[in-house]
């Protein structure tokens, strides 16, 4: 028999050139951080992630992460519903605007949402007259990480939502099914995995966001300081060591959380598999 030709290279050649590519982009990177890390003893390195200024800092970045997170994950559900489900005038437009978060810079992001929610901004002004302020506190911070957040929920919800058939919906409606229950017993077990995908991809990302939120959070210690804010700090006085200390448990706490994930995904799907 004739032997198929390969659209793309052997698996020799494709591994090999992945490995090489996971290995300058991912892994050599990820291995300094443990170097430079090394640099500090092990006393020195437990003092220097678990000081106070620096635990305040993690509960600021993963408290405000996950409550945006989940504001997304509601948001972002809906946002990919409606795009999915209904024709209206712009929906083009509001499809391409979901990817301005990717596009924008982060700096622009947070110089132009400081802006709208300060006392004197148009929507500072509103929130102000009841007496929340928004920017340069926690609020800030979340609103900043639900801007950057959004779009991982909604692409990932999107394409598994234009793929569930409408037939199963019209058969349940048929059988008196009432729409609260075909949408939790028909559609969402369809896109829960695709959710819950989106909702840690977004997690994993707010953990470690910076640019877009140094400008709204106010920056104050042990109230609004992030963690990230700690490692350009600590960079900028030359104290690599406890930089990259600090970074490596901001990379363990994001290796954890897509390591949840996995694991949710693993036992979501044994679960579809069982039920089909």
């Amino acid at each position: 028999m004739k032997k198929k030709k390969r659209v793309i290279p052997g698996f020799g050649l494709s591994f090999g050139i992945v490995m090489a590519m996971l290995g300058l982009i991912v892994i050599i990177p990820l291995c300094s951080l443990v170097v430079f890390s090394l640099k500090l003893s092990f006393h020195d390195f437990i003092e220097t992630v678990t000081a106070p200024r620096v635990l305040a800092s993690y509960k600021v970045s993963i408290l405000t992460a996950l409550i945006a997170s989940l504001i997304n994950a509601v948001m972002g559900l809906l946002i990919a519903w409606v795009l999915v489900r209904y024709n209206f005038p712009g929906k083009r437009i509001m499809d391409g605007m979901i990817e301005l978060p990717f596009a924008l810079p982060t700096a622009v992001a947070g110089i132009a949402l400081t802006h709208l929610t300060t006392q004197d901004g148009w929507v500072g002004k509103i929130f102000a007259k009841a007496g929340i302020q928004i920017a340069y506190t926690r609020i800030g911070i979340t609103v900043a990480l639900v801007f950057i957040g959004i779009p991982f929920v909604v692409r990932s919800v999107q394409p598994v939502l234009e793929k569930v058939e409408k037939e199963y919906e019209e058969a349940a409606a048929m059988f008196g099914a009432s729409r609260a229950r075909i949408f939790f017993e028909v559609i969402f077990p369809e896109i829960r995995p695709a959710l819950i995908s989106g909702f840690t991809m977004a997690f994993a990302r707010s953990i470690g966001e910076y640019g877009s939120v140094v400008f709204i959070a106010g920056n104050t210690p042990y109230k609004t300081e992030i963690a990230p804010l700690m490692i350009m700090a600590k960079l900028q006085e030359f104290d690599y060591a406890s930089a990259t200390s600090i970074a490596l448990v901001m990379l363990f706490i994001a290796f954890l959380i897509l390591f949840v994930n996995a694991l949710i995904q693993s036992y979501t799907s044994k679960i579809v598999s069982g039920i089909e």
